[in-house]
């Protein structure tokens, strides 16, 4: 088989699940009792090289199965292509699976279907990553910029980025590009964490972790909130007690309130000087979050993990109802519509703070902040990738901090590849753990 006649021949597919709510990690005022999930695919080829492409989406247990059943349906898109053709233009796949007018009426543009477009193009991504034998932080930030915006639609989002502007902002942000990745290789990038904060977790527990992320060089750490107030006073003010005041402390609803409870929840915690409230209502109530960020600042208002595309994105921007940008790498539409957000952030002058933790996310959206440092904001002011100290060990190429920072990853693709022991560990529910789990159960019955 030659280079230029390889295709994809499958499109596997993994229910894999963790079950981390049996020590509440992860838990908040809105989801408390999370398994951390994977809607986990594999793009497999005949061109005889060993490379394949992995990508997932995120989920936290029950409906993972309804995205990997999502992913499925794409599959007659994907099998049967040119292996060259479709990593020298991921854009190509995007636009034929959103365009895919009939799973697009499940839409559009959002939910499960969108999510498992997102795995898909993220797959594919990784696989162009690791046929260049690159990270892919590395792929796009050397990438011309015409390139670059010939893998963004535009469409829906021209009234506040045109293609023009795009090409002008990463022309411009090449321009320094070889001493910020000189400087990226030896730092790494900024990072904050949120392993201290879950709601499920004791005074005692939230205290030790919180001074440990500050001994592990940590400048901000983030605190669930939303169930109690008395509780999140109590529990902020021991947050305070631990880090002082040199450290920002962050603070995330997880979508929990109405808006004037939002404003209300906020000004009583600003004693303890919040640095910003995630998800204050619905993700979709835009004008709700411009109505929260009058009233609390000088709180900063931080949203994304749950915008279901960039058009949201574009919304929000225009009616300046956030502070804080928060990417996901696995709830839009892959990698490409990540650059799409990337750069109505930048037009806006919005820094993004991506959303990570959860299964694989941090190995991921890594590579996006790496490559807006690089080759489009220029800068890491005021910009942190999340963190959270889960799970990274199911991964062949895990994140790696140093100092409270990212290490850049070296390693050719986007970081997606999960342990074979793993995929058999805790894949549901026919995995090793999963069948115990259930024998455990039934004796205990």
């Amino acid at each position: 088989m030659t280079a230029t006649s390889a295709r994809i021949t499958a499109v596997d597919t993994f229910d894999v699940r963790f079950p981390t709510s049996r020590e509440l990690d992860g838990s908040d005022a809105m989801n408390p009792d999370p398994d951390y999930s994977a809607a986990y695919v594999v793009l497999r080829t005949d061109a005889g090289d060993g490379l394949e492409g992995q990508g997932f989406t995120f989920t936290i247990g029950r409906g993972n199965d309804v995205q990997v059943a999502a992913i499925n349906a794409l599959r007659s898109h994907v099998v049967g292509r040119c292996v060259q053709e479709l990593c020298a233009d991921p854009g190509s796949l995007s636009r034929d699976l959103i365009g895919d007018s009939q799973l697009r009426w499940l839409g559009p543009e959002k939910g499960v279907m969108h999510m498992a477009i997102g795995a898909v193009v993220n797959a594919v991504w990784d696989l162009a990553a690791k046929r260049e034998g690159k990270p892919l932080w590395q792929l796009l930030a050397h990438a011309s910029p015409e390139w670059l915006v010939s893998q963004v639609d535009f469409r829906y989002i021209g009234d506040a980025l045109s293609p023009d502007d795009a090409l002008r902002m990463l022309g411009a942000g090449r321009a320094g590009l070889a001493e910020r990745e000189a400087m990226l290789l030896e730092r790494g990038y900024p990072g904050y964490t949120t392993s201290p904060g879950w709601l499920g977790y004791s005074d005692d527990k939230l205290t030790r972790l919180a001074k440990q992320a500050v001994a592990d060089g940590f400048t901000q750490i983030k605190l669930k909130v939303g169930a109690d107030l008395a509780d999140d006073i109590r529990r902020l003010r021991a947050a305070r007690e631990a880090v002082g005041d040199g450290i920002r402390i962050a603070i995330d609803a997880n979508q929990r309130w109405n808006v004037d409870e939002a404003i209300d929840w906020t000004n009583a915690l600003a004693e303890f000087d919040p640095y910003w409230i995630e998800e204050p209502t619905s993700p979709d109530d835009i004008l709700g979050h411009a109505s929260v960020r009058r009233v609390v600042a000088p709180v900063k208002v931080a949203t994304g993990e749950h915008v279901q595309n960039r058009i949201v994105f574009k919304q929000l921007l225009q009616a300046g109802a956030l502070d804080v940008l928060q990417i996901d790498a696995a709830r839009v539409g892959g990698v490409n519509e990540n650059l799409a957000t990337l750069l109505l952030a930048a037009k806006f002058g919005v820094p993004v703070c991506p959303h990570a933790g959860g299964v694989g996310l941090c190995e991921l959206v890594q590579h996006l902040s790496m490559f807006d440092y690089l080759a489009l904001s220029g800068t890491t002011e005021n910009r942190v990738i999340e963190y959270v100290d889960h799970l990274h060990q199911h991964f062949t190429e895990p994140v790696v901090i140093r100092d409270g920072h990212y290490t850049a990853p070296l390693a050719p693709g986007f970081s997606a590849t999960m342990r074979e022991e793993s995929l058999a560990e805790y894949r549901y529910p026919d995995g090793a753990f999963w069948i115990a789990d259930r024998a455990g159960q039934e004796d205990a019955a």
